[in-house]
């Protein structure tokens, strides 16, 4: 019996291997290797302790971590896991998938693959979707560059300066070893300026305007007639949003995208200290050809089965390098899995639930800290979700705020300024958090 449980080999299955090398024991396979590269002695490890001493180690390990109510947000957001999506995960057949490269015997990690690239492309409103991305960020760079490649001859690509500052970043990395002019849109009131992208159309040459939504304050903001705009001077409209968010907002397609991408840590993930997460990029179907990663599609075999397929296989393993994009491999899968088993578990009527949820605990936050008089929202004027953009009176500062709470056990935000912090709010914030958050702020 093999005590590992993700290795495969099994003592007899080592005994036939090493009897097809021809060597009797491992210290024969590798007596190739010069001696003087070997360890010689034991490995220098702790006293071995028993199984019930181990757990004790670990739980006082354990109990120095600072188990806080979690009210920060800023692109990543405190949601639940259902139960359900870790017991389906932790299954060897997921945990040990490798790239689906023959479908006769992937069937299973191609069928999840479609399941959620057909429930992203309803989520979007967009025609395709791949699987997948590393995160939110790269997946907008990955869609700055789509949008350079299929408009050929146009380098520079618009970005608003409501995007996230980490997004935004991560672009003006790709951007810079693609020889892309990356330019920023300035905002007005905490959203785009709609006359300033005007007149950096006007200027020409723009391969793509990039827009977020909900924006980094939180802002829903007001799209309408902006992908008119963009197609006028032949760019290419494409929006970053909150997966989550669109279970509820208007999507990317219904606002004309062409392509729509982002962050999906929302769909349930744990926040894990940053990682893992899953980038999602959905486009129009002309575009299709020019999206990195892979396209699985369903077809019939030729016993008149259902099955699936890679359908479109843009690396450079497939296709001419030149014509190859970004190489995205198989430590995605497991997170398309955990998408696709969260949006399917859910359904609209849950996602609508914890949107809900979340905006009712954050519009809840935000009436009664203004109520104390110690701050005052900084875009009072602009509607948002779940997340809002706090700005703290005087003599009080935003680290002083954030102290006052995180002392208590509250992770109370992020800070924007020496006066300003942003505050989101998930269905894992109850009244009851959200009123402990105002007593700590009433009593400084």
């Amino acid at each position: 019996m093999n005590p590992h449980r993700y290795l495969p080999q099994t003592t007899e299955d080592i005994k036939v291997m090493l009897e097809r090398c021809g060597v009797e024991t491992i210290e024969d396979l590798y007596s190739d290797i010069d001696p003087k590269l070997r360890l010689k002695q034991p490995y220098d490890l702790p006293t071995y302790m028993s199984e019930p001493e181990v757990d004790r180690y670990f739980g006082e390990l354990a109990k120095l971590n600072r188990e806080m109510t979690i009210f920060a947000g800023a692109g990543y957001y405190y949601h639940y896991t259902p139960a359900a999506i870790g017991a389906i995960l932790s299954r060897s057949e997921f945990q040990t998938a490798y790239t689906p490269y023959q479908p006769e015997i992937s069937q299973g990690t191609l069928q999840y693959i479609f399941e959620y690239q057909s429930l992203m492309c309803e989520l979007t409103g967009m025609d395709v979707s791949n699987a997948s991305m590393y995160d939110g960020a790269t997946a907008t760079a990955e869609a700055m560059i789509m949008a350079v490649n299929a408009s050929k001859r146009k380098r520079r690509v618009l970005l608003s300066a409501t995007v996230a500052p980490a997004v935004a970043q991560v672009c003006a990395t790709y951007a810079s070893g693609a020889g892309i002019i990356m330019e920023v849109i300035p905002e007005d009131c905490g959203v785009m300026s709609r006359e300033a992208l005007k007149e950096m159309l006007e200027a020409g040459d723009v391969a793509a305007v990039i827009v977020a939504s909900p924006n980094y304050f939180g802002i829903l903001e007001d799209f309408e007639g902006i992908a008119d705009l963009c197609h006028a001077k032949k760019a290419l409209f494409i929006m970053n949003c909150h997966a989550s968010a669109l279970g509820v907002i208007r999507t990317p397609g219904e606002w004309g995208a062409d392509i729509a991408c982002g962050e999906a840590q929302s769909l349930g993930m744990p926040l894990n200290y940053g990682g893992p997460y899953l980038g999602y990029l959905c486009c129009r179907k002309a575009l299709m050809r020019k999206v990195p990663g892979r396209i699985v599609g369903a077809t019939i075999d030729a016993s008149g089965q259902r099955s699936f397929v890679l359908t479109l296989q843009a690396r450079e393993q497939h296709i001419r390098r030149q014509k190859a994009t970004s190489n995205i491999c198989s430590n995605q899968g497991m997170m398309t899995l955990h998408a696709a088993m969260y949006l399917s578990l859910m359904g609209a009527e849950g996602l609508r639930k914890v949107n809900r949820l979340g905006a009712d605990a954050a519009h809840a936050l935000a009436q009664k800290l203004v109520a104390t008089g110690k701050a005052s929202l900084k875009y009072p004027d602009k509607p948002y979700l779940n997340e809002f953009a706090l700005e703290i009176s005087e003599p009080y500062t935003a680290e002083r705020w954030l102290a006052a709470l995180a002392s208590k056990g509250i992770l109370g935000g992020v800070q924007l300024t020496e006066s300003s912090i942003l505050i989101a709010a998930t269905e894992m914030c109850s009244p009851a958090d959200v009123d402990k958050y105002v007593s700590i702020i009433k009593s400084l």
